[in-house]
């Protein structure tokens, strides 16, 4: 669940959202997981939202993540809270790498609407955002971080635009993706898991490798090599599971 306060919400309305926003926090389960997309750091909102969100069991997003610099104050005002940057300008795609690698980072967003807009280009082109989204994929997975969060598809009522883009965008590695309505839920969660055959598979392959997951060199399973870069992602497959 993200608590959006920057785009979502008139300026006038920013405390009383924030305030909402904080008791709902502090009076929810730890079984709720959540996150607050906080206004940008150079907005006269941003300061006050971190200091009312400090110390509370949520994860921020960063929009407009430009610079480590930034990512790593946010992390560091916020009493250590785990970031997620919203990568969403020229600046941020440009320095990728480092705001990946920065301190409290635990994955990377894709704000591609914003982004169009800078770049003159079509926001559900796939091509026109190919090479940007590869980037984020490898930057974060140079810095361990979890696979990047894909931006909204913001057609409603119609599920193939959101299956044309889910489809697209696993593929060059992203594991997620915004939802701007909750009819989208389901369906990004579907295709994020993993499918039966794949599940199927991964688990011959862990049974093969036994449990030191070795089996002692390259082996077979359905008449292919399996190597310890093999048997690693069927683990992961099978961990997308859950």
């Amino acid at each position: 669940m993200v608590f959006d306060l920057e785009d979502a919400v008139a300026p006038g309305a920013k405390q009383a959202a924030l305030e909402e926003v904080v008791g709902w926090l502090a009076g929810r389960g730890r079984d709720v997981p959540a996150m607050v997309r906080v206004n940008a750091i150079d907005t006269p909102w941003h300061a006050s939202e971190v200091e009312m969100l400090r110390g509370l069991d949520v994860a921020l997003m960063l929009p407009k993540a430009e610079t480590p610099e930034d990512v790593t104050a946010l992390h560091r005002g916020a009493g250590g809270l785990a970031v997620v940057p919203l990568v969403e300008t020229p600046r941020g795609v440009l320095r990728a790498e480092a705001i990946a690698a920065a301190a409290g980072v635990v994955r990377l967003a894709l704000g591609h609407i914003d982004l169009a807009a800078a770049l003159g280009v079509d926001p559900d082109c796939h091509e026109a955002f190919r090479h940007v989204r590869a980037q984020l994929v490898l930057a974060g997975a140079a810095a361990g971080l979890a696979a990047p969060i894909d931006g909204v598809t913001t057609t409603l009522g119609d599920p193939e635009p959101l299956g044309r883009d889910l489809k697209h965008a696993l593929s060059l590695g992203f594991g997620a993706k915004l939802c701007i309505h909750p009819g989208q839920v389901e369906a990004v969660h579907a295709a994020c898991r993993p499918t039966a055959d794949q599940a199927a598979w991964a688990e011959r392959v862990v049974a093969a490798v036994g449990s030191d997951g070795t089996a002692g060199g390259a082996i077979a399973v359905d008449g292919r090599m399996v190597d310890p870069p093999v048997v690693a992602r069927a683990v992961a497959l099978l961990a997308r599971m859950g």
